[in-house]
């Protein structure tokens, strides 16, 4: 009788303490959700189920976090700016407002990626022992700064390029952005140090670190989406195009300095006028080009001193550009006449070997070579004036990469090794002062004859 009682007295506490601690649940929950948070979550719960709102709560006490502490971030995300820009008009036009439902940041994802400008925000520990607080785990990710390159007492500095804030299986990636002398923005790659923890989070989902990357300042504007206020840049489908183009190659200083034991730099009065004047010219026709959205690339002997050497070669004698022949405008010889620099011979037709060459103010040659495409290679053509021979370059198929050279931010060939060597044979490496044209390159082939009767449109002297 006595362990009966003894039993039915255990149950009973037992169902006591537990209908307290649902209550206490009950609580609590009511309590959170008519906090801070509960403006905006309880426009939501219809939507909201337990999978589904992790991400949106974890999104929000970020937001939260980064606002205390007065950092600055902007979405960067490539999926949800894809899904924003659908319903860009709407968004702007009630800022304040919610489409029905939770439409963006309650769809499952496994990570949330934000931009931050390091220059408007202090290092401070306090952001991260207070989102340690809220539960979040963070790792910081560090790189070399290039912008300290050549300074050899800076040289080699560390700074921070990445940071991962994880919480609830739900990883918020935080890029950190930096400008750069050619007046845009670059964020370093997110590279893995031997101690660090390769299971702490998605790496192969995250969209931004596998590469460098580099991006035209863009404006924010500030928005409201899901209840969570936020800043995205002001034209989201332009940004998105920005992200598939961004990868970023640095100009290679360790080999440059190598390459300048064995060969030193040419510091005579001519050679630093020289580079001085290629340097004026080549940003006049970058901003020529631009201001035509015509895409181009720094080629042959430029290319070749950008990755070689940092550098203009000085005896070079010329700047060197390349465009894709589908990208030729009819108005780009009077752009470049307007902005001063003078046609000095056009070869070729644009449907075929198309070549532009223009004189700068200080008589230092700008030669732009159009590129066409095949199955299987891409050319240029060249053209003897005297002769009305034609030759074809032969490249493999390349792709495009931004850089950093002579303080701007240009495009250059990103197979580059594949590009000069097709160019310039295995020894691109050792300068070769005589160049002929017409039979130094490796790729060179004859190919065929300008017809006479087409002469006076295909070979224009001036």
């Amino acid at each position: 009788m006595m362990q009966r009682v003894n039993k039915n007295v255990v149950l009973a506490v037992l169902t006591a303490a537990s209908t307290l601690f649902l209550l206490f649940q009950l609580y609590y929950y009511r309590y959170y959700i008519s906090g801070k948070n509960g403006a905006a979550f309880s426009r939501l719960k219809g939507s909201l189920s337990v999978q589904d709102g992790t991400r949106w709560r974890v999104v929000k006490t970020f937001l939260n976090l980064v606002s205390n502490h007065k950092v600055p971030v902007f979405l960067v995300d490539p999926h949800m700016l894809g899904l924003l820009s659908k319903d860009i008009e709407q968004l702007r036009s009630s800022p304040d407002s919610l489409l029905p439902g939770c439409q963006y940041f309650c769809k499952a994802r496994d990570v949330t990626t934000f931009g931050l400008l390091d220059k408007i925000w202090e290092h401070k520990g306090s952001i991260f022992r207070a989102a340690e607080k809220l539960g979040f785990q963070w790792q910081k990710y560090e790189g070399r700064d290039p912008r300290l390159e050549g300074m050899d007492d800076l040289s080699g500095t560390e700074i921070p390029l990445h940071y991962l804030f994880k919480m609830a299986a739900h990883t918020i990636h935080l890029v950190v952005f930096y400008e750069r002398s050619g007046n845009y923005l670059w964020h370093g790659p997110l590279r893995l140090k031997r101690n660090m923890d390769r299971k702490f989070a998605p790496f192969r989902k995250l969209q931004f670190g596998r590469y460098a990357g580099a991006y035209s300042s863009s404006d924010l504007v500030h928005m409201t989406v899901d209840g969570l206020k936020l800043k995205i840049p002001r034209d989201p489908l332009q940004f998105l195009s920005a992200v598939s183009h961004s990868r970023f190659l640095e100009c290679r200083y360790k080999e440059a300095r190598s390459f300048f034991k064995l060969y030193p730099e040419d510091t005579s009065l001519e050679g630093i006028e020289f580079r001085k004047k290629a340097k004026a010219l080549l940003h006049l026709a970058a901003s020529t080009l631009h201001s035509l959205g015509v895409t181009f690339w720094i080629s042959s002997g430029t290319c070749l001193g950008w990755y070689r050497q940092c550098s203009i070669i000085p005896y070079s004698k010329d700047v060197d550009l390349g465009i894709f022949i589908q990208n030729y405008k009819p108005d780009l010889v009077p752009a470049f006449q307007k902005a001063g620099l003078p046609l000095k011979h056009k070869f070729g037709k644009v449907e075929d070997s198309l070549e532009l060459s223009f004189l700068g103010k200080d008589d230092v040659k700008l030669d732009i070579f159009f590129f066409y495409e095949e199955d299987d290679y891409m050319w240029n053509g060249g053209t003897q004036a005297k002769s009305g021979k034609k030759f074809k370059y032969l490249f493999p198929k390349f792709t495009l990469c931004w850089t950093e050279f002579l303080e701007l931010k240009v495009q250059v060939p990103c197979e580059t090794i594949d590009y000069l060597e097709a160019n310039y044979g295995k020894n691109w490496n050792v300068p070769v002062k005589v160049w002929d044209w017409k039979n130094s390159p490796s790729n060179v082939q004859p190919n065929g004859l300008w017809p006479v009767d087409e002469w006076d449109e295909v070979i224009q002297l001036y």
